[in-house]
């Protein structure tokens, strides 16, 4: 079957049609004397309507405008905003980190005063071991600084251990916590002494150091007690608050007791420590 051909006409032809049928409307209201307002009636049918989608179509796009102008306007304010809001959060960030570090050599010094007989210089921490713990740890000062092998290092409120190797502008610490610390110690109150063993196993489980070999004769340390470093200590200076009693235990021939320590230094965050510069004459724990 073929199919039927489509009539099409140019839009021009159209117009000019639309145009003649005007003029031959005109020529006849004249020839006839059609009275105006039939010819307003007349012309009402044909151009209200197109006047009225000319002029929806006008504020169709008038408003699209309008939003479009506007939106840049908010997109211009919000990109201003968030700019300010970038900058507030670097400097709030700024500020949190000033604060904290104020409030940590706020600490240091106070720790500075406990310990007025001792000589002391800080130092950043710059490197640790692998793990979640501070036990071997490298600081910002060394030789140059006159920091040497077994001095002693402090932070937030009391011991945290004791130099081991010493470069031009650096030096290593090991913490009471690792496995290889062992010092003398004793008891503040009565000074009862005993030793501290250092132990990444304990701190993970119970986030304390053990204690052995307490002698208390009298039985008078209970959970509680302050232990600091003790005054036979030939490597580390005595006095130096290490942590609190929080178990203890009996030991199989009722003269001796053991337990743990919880330590009064935060060995899971360290960023600044004090190095007493002071050293023991002679070798030991």
């Amino acid at each position: 079957m073929k199919k039927k051909s489509k009539i099409s006409m140019p839009s021009k032809y159209i117009l000019m049609i639309i145009s003649l049928l005007c003029i031959i409307m005109i020529f006849i209201s004249f020839r006839t004397n059609i009275s105006t307002g039939s010819l307003r009636t007349v012309s009402g049918y044909i151009y209200v309507p197109v006047q009225k989608g000319i002029n929806r179509i006008g504020t169709f796009f008038s408003d699209k405008a309008d939003d479009l102008n506007k939106l840049r306007d908010v997109m211009k304010k919000n990109e201003k905003l968030q700019a300010q809001v970038d900058k507030l959060s670097i400097e709030n960030s700024n500020l949190q980190q000033d604060k904290f570090e104020l409030d940590r050599l706020r600490k240091l010094y106070k720790l500075d005063q406990k310990y007025t007989s001792y000589k002391k210089i800080g130092a950043r921490v710059i490197g640790k071991d692998t793990g979640n713990w501070f036990s071997v740890f490298m600081i910002d000062k060394g030789s140059d600084d006159g920091i040497k092998k077994d001095m002693n290092v402090m932070a937030g409120s009391g011991l945290v251990g004791i130099i081991i190797d010493v470069g031009p502008n650096w030096a290593k610490v090991r913490s009471i916590i690792d496995d290889a610390s062992e010092l003398s110690a004793m008891t503040l109150e009565t000074s009862d002494r005993c030793f501290v063993e250092g132990g990444l196993m304990d701190m993970n489980e119970k986030q304390m150091v053990k204690f052995t070999d307490l002698k208390d004769p009298d039985n008078q340390v209970s959970s509680g007690a302050e232990v600091v470093t003790s005054n036979i200590s030939v490597k580390f200076l005595p006095g130096i608050t290490i942590g609190y009693i929080t178990e203890i235990k009996i030991g199989s021939n009722n003269l001796t007791k053991s337990g743990y320590i919880t330590p009064v230094v935060d060995f899971e965050h360290l960023e600044e420590v004090l190095v007493i510069t002071d050293l023991k004459e002679k070798g030991g724990k």
